[in-house]
C-alpha cells in the first residue's frame, strides 16, 4: 500500500464529503422555505422509498467491482479488467431495470399503502428512471476506487450536486403553485437528471482512463472464474444486510407520520412535524460531525492493518485516542446546540419549532458522533456481523416503540424513541470496541470533564450574551458560539483535557503510540 497516495485519496474524499454536506445543508434550508415543512415531510417519505429501491438497484455492486478489478490490476490484463467492468454493468442494468419497472408500475400502490399520500405517485414514477443511472454509476465508482483514482468520482459527485440544485431552483417555481405533490415532483426531476448527468460524467472519465490501462507482465488473459457468479457472490451478502436495514428504516419513516396523525388528528400537521425533525433538525445536528465522519472513514484501513499485523497496542491506543477526541469535541458542540438552539432554528429555517427540536436532541449529539466513529473502527476490525446485529436490534426496538408510544404521546414519544435508540446503539458499539480493544471506559476524561467544562462554557456564553444585550439571532449565535468554544478550550486545557489533541511531552509524537515491533512499524500509517 502506498501511504502517500492513500492519504491523498483520503483527503480528497474527506474534502468532497465536507463540501457536499455544506452545499446539501444550505440547499435543504432553501428547499424547506420553498416547499414548507409539510413538503419536506412528503419529500422525506419519498426519499425513504428511493433509498430502499436504490439499495436493490445497486446490489452492492460497487464493492464487488472494486475487489475484482483490484485483483485483475495485480495479476491480469487490461482486457480482463474491461471484461469484468462490462459484465458488472450488464448485471446492474438488469437488476435496475426490474427495480425501475417495479417502482413505476406500483407507484400508486406504494403511495396509497406505504406513504399513505396519493400526492407521492408522480414523484415515485419520476424517481424510478434514476435507478439505472445510479447502478451504472456504482460500477464506475467501484472501478475508480480499485484504480486508486478518486478525483474523477469526487468531481462527479460535486457536479451531480450542482446540476441537482441548479435544476431544482430553476423549475420548482413552475411546479409549486400546483401543490406539494408537484413541488416534490420538481425535486425528483432534479434528482433524476442529476443522476443521469453524473453517470455520463463518470462514463467519460472511465473511457479516458481505461484506454491507458497497461497489462501486468505475465498476467492472465481472463479471470479463472465466472465473472457474473463472482460478482453475485460478493454483492448479494452486502446487499442483503443493507437491504434489511434500509427496509426497516423505510418502514419506520412510513409508520411515524401515520402514528403522529392518530395522536394529533391531522395528517398534514403530522407530516410537517416529521419534516421539521428529519428534514431540518437532524441535518443541522449532524453537520458539525463531518470531520468525525472523515476520521471514521480513515480509521477503517488503519484498524484493518493493525488487526492483520496483530498489533493490539496500536488498536488500543488508536481506539482510546479516537474516543477521547470524539467525546471532547462533541461535548461543546452539544452545549452550543442546547443553549443557542432557538437562534439556530431561526437563522437556519426561520422556525422556532425546529429550534425546540434541536434543543431536545442536543444531548444526544455525543452519542450520535461516538456511534459514527466506533462504527468505523469496528468495521476495520472485521466486526461487520456484530454491527449488522446491532443495527437490526436497534431497528426492531425502534419499530416496536414507535408502534406503542408515538400514537399515545405524539412527537414527545418519537423523541423518546430516538433517545432510547441512540443510547442503545452507542452503548453496544462502544461496549464491543472496549472488549475488542481490551481497554476500560475512562469516565473522567471521556465524560465528567468534557460535560462539566461544556456546561460551564455554554452557560457563560449565554449569560454574557444576555448581559451585554446582544440582539439579533445571527449575532447572538456567532458571538455566543465563539465565546463558548474559546472558554471551553481554555477550561479543558487548564484542567488537563485535550490530551489526545495536544501532546504534552517534549518528544516528537504521533497520533498513535509507537511500537518497537518491526512488524507493527511496517504496517502502521499515521493519520496526522
Amino acid at each position: 500500500m502506498q501511504t502517500g497516495k492513500f492519504i491523498k485519496n483520503a483527503a480528497v474524499l474527506t474534502v468532497t464529503a465536507l463540501v457536499l454536506r455544506s452545499i446539501g445543508m444550505f440547499f435543504r434550508i432553501w428547499l424547506s422555505s420553498a416547499i414548507g415543512a409539510e413538503g419536506m415531510g412528503l419529500y422525506t417519505l419519498i426519499l425513504s422509498v428511493y433509498m430502499l429501491a436504490s439499495t436493490f438497484a445497486t446490489s452492492g455492486i460497487s464493492t464487488a467491482v472494486t475487489r475484482l478489478i483490484a485483483e485483475e490490476l495485480t495479476c491480469g490484463t487490461a482486457r480482463s479488467v474491461k471484461r469484468i467492468f462490462a459484465r458488472s454493468v450488464i448485471l446492474t442494468l438488469c437488476v435496475a431495470a426490474f427495480s425501475t419497472a417495479a417502482v413505476f408500475f406500483l407507484s400508486d400502490i406504494i403511495a396509497d399503502l406505504w406513504i399513505k399520500d396519493a400526492r407521492a405517485t408522480l414523484s415515485l414514477k419520476i424517481l424510478s428512471f434514476s435507478l439505472p443511472f445510479m447502478g451504472v454509476s456504482s460500477c464506475i465508482r467501484g472501478y475508480f476506487i480499485a484504480c486508486r483514482r478518486v478525483v474523477v468520482q469526487s468531481s462527479a459527485q460535486i457536479f451531480e450536486q450542482l446540476v441537482r440544485i441548479g435544476l431544482i431552483m430553476s423549475i420548482i417555481g413552475i411546479f409549486a403553485p400546483f401543490g406539494i405533490g408537484y413541488a416534490s415532483a420538481a425535486v425528483l426531476i432534479g434528482d433524476t437528471v442529476a443522476e443521469a448527468a453524473s453517470c455520463l460524467f463518470l462514463y467519460i472519465g472511465y473511457r479516458s482512463h481505461s484506454r491507458k490501462l497497461a497489462d501486468v507482465s505475465g498476467g492472465r488473459k481472463s479471470p479463472p472464474y465466472s465473472v457474473v457468479a463472482r460478482l453475485t457472490s460478493i454483492a448479494l451478502p452486502i446487499t442483503a444486510g443493507r437491504y434489511l436495514t434500509t427496509a426497516l428504516r423505510t418502514a419506520e419513516s412510513l409508520l411515524v407520520p401515520s402514528k403522529l396523525a392518530r395522536y394529533s388528528g391531522s395528517y398534514s400537521d403530522s407530516l410537517a412535524a416529521f419534516g421539521r425533525l428529519k428534514g431540518m433538525a437532524l441535518p443541522i445536528l449532524f453537520f458539525p460531525g463531518s470531520f468525525l465522519t472523515a476520521l471514521s472513514t480513515l480509521l477503517v484501513p488503519e484498524m484493518s492493518s493493525a488487526a492483520a499485523s496483530g498489533d493490539r497496542e496500536l488498536i488500543r491506543s488508536a481506539s482510546r485516542r479516537t474516543i477521547g477526541i470524539t467525546c471532547e469535541l462533541s461535548a461543546i458542540i452539544a452545549g452550543v446546540f442546547l443553549v443557542f438552539s432557538g437562534e439556530i432554528g431561526v437563522v437556519a429555517y426561520g422556525s422556532v419549532e425546529v429550534g425546540v427540536l434541536i434543543r431536545c436532541l442536543a444531548p444526544l449529539v455525543p452519542l450520535m458522533y461516538l456511534e459514527s466513529v466506533t462504527d468505523g473502527i469496528l468495521k476495520g476490525l472485521g466486526q461487520e456481523k456484530e454491527l449488522f446485529k446491532y443495527n437490526l436490534a436497534d431497528s426492531a426496538v425502534r419499530l416496536i416503540l414507535i408502534y406503542l408510544v408515538v400514537e399515545r404521546f405524539g412527537m414527545v414519544g418519537f423523541l423518546t424513541v430516538m433517545v432510547v435508540s441512540n443510547a442503545l446503539t452507542a452503548s453496544l458499539c462502544i461496549g464491543r470496541l472496549l472488549i475488542r480493544a481490551e481497554m476500560g471506559f475512562d469516565l473522567i476524561n471521556w465524560a465528567v470533564r468534557p460535560i462539566i467544562c461544556a456546561a460551564l462554557s455554554s452557560a457563560a456564553a449565554f449569560f454574557l450574551a444576555e448581559a451585554v444585550g446582544v440582539s439579533g439571532s445571527a449575532i447572538r449565535l456567532v458571538v455566543g458560539g465563539v465565546v463558548a468554544v474559546v472558554t471551553y478550550a481554555a477550561t479543558m486545557y487548564y484542567t488537563g483535557g485535550f490530551r489526545e489533541l495536544i501532546p504534552r511531552t517534549k518528544q516528537k509524537t504521533t497520533l498513535y503510540k509507537t511500537s518497537t515491533s518491526r512488524k507493527t512499524t511496517a504496517c502502521r500509517h499515521h493519520l496526522f
